[in-house]
């Protein structure tokens, strides 16, 4: 198994390229800006794109997943409460994408926005869990669009992905402070918002005055037609 991370600087967007010892891969949150890296990285490595995943619908960049569909021929993922008609495949809570030996299980995690998944890869080598914005490093997704719920995103991080195995990796889909990656165990050690109680959760993310991504306006209606821009 091989993954490889890949880093966007305007959106500070981390995506993942997952691959088998069969040389078949998937791109986790790929970022369409960011399609010819992807390519070099496949074509060095000598892989074929079965799938491409996204969390949720970003609201920081443009997603990948159409422009990879045309270039590969890939199959596109996102959750059903996406209600993203483009993709190839909508998956409900728990569902299994099989890649040859590598088996990825879908897990709905709203809270961040209202189809936010996480994806849980198992395989001999370990558990390791792509966040998307639910959990981030030492800190976790903002709740204040696309129908956020502070309350959705608490059970979220603790009734469903702080029951894994504390030596789970942990990669989000963001990070802002040069991290790169985590474990469950660190998480619940060093995360202040996971010691937080729901109610004092709750009232902390309700108070965080944000500014709106700055390509929220351009982002959500482009990622809503998996990034291709509709032709008038």
């Amino acid at each position: 198994m091989k993954i490889e991370q890949f880093f966007d600087d305007e959106s500070s967007t981390y995506s993942y390229l997952i691959g088998s010892k069969e040389r078949n891969a998937c791109l986790i949150d790929p970022v369409k800006k960011n399609i010819k890296k992807y390519e070099e990285k496949l074509n060095n490595l000598e892989m074929n794109l079965l799938y491409a995943l996204d969390t949720h619908i970003h609201a920081d960049h443009i997603t990948g997943l159409g422009e990879l569909r045309e270039k590969f021929g890939c199959e596109t993922v996102m959750g059903f409460q996406s209600n993203v008609s483009c993709v190839s495949r909508s998956v409900k809570d728990n569902e299994i994408i099989v890649i040859d030996e590598l088996s990825i299980r879908s897990i709905y995690t709203p809270g961040h926005t209202d189809d936010s998944y996480s994806y849980l890869l198992k395989n001999n080598e370990g558990q390791f869990l792509f966040t998307g914005d639910t959990l981030l490093i030492e800190g976790s997704g903002r709740t204040d669009f696309q129908n956020g719920n502070p309350s959705s995103l608490y059970n979220s991080l603790h009734n469903k992905l702080l029951k894994l195995d504390d030596e789970t990796i942990i990669y989000p889909a963001h990070d802002y402070k040069g991290f790169k990656s985590s474990t469950i165990k660190k998480e619940r050690l060093n995360n202040e918002r996971l010691k937080m109680d729901k109610e004092t959760f709750i009232k902390f993310m309700n108070s965080q005055k944000l500014n709106k991504p700055k390509l929220i306006d351009k982002a959500i209606p482009l990622n809503l037609s998996c990034g291709i821009e509709e032709e008038i």
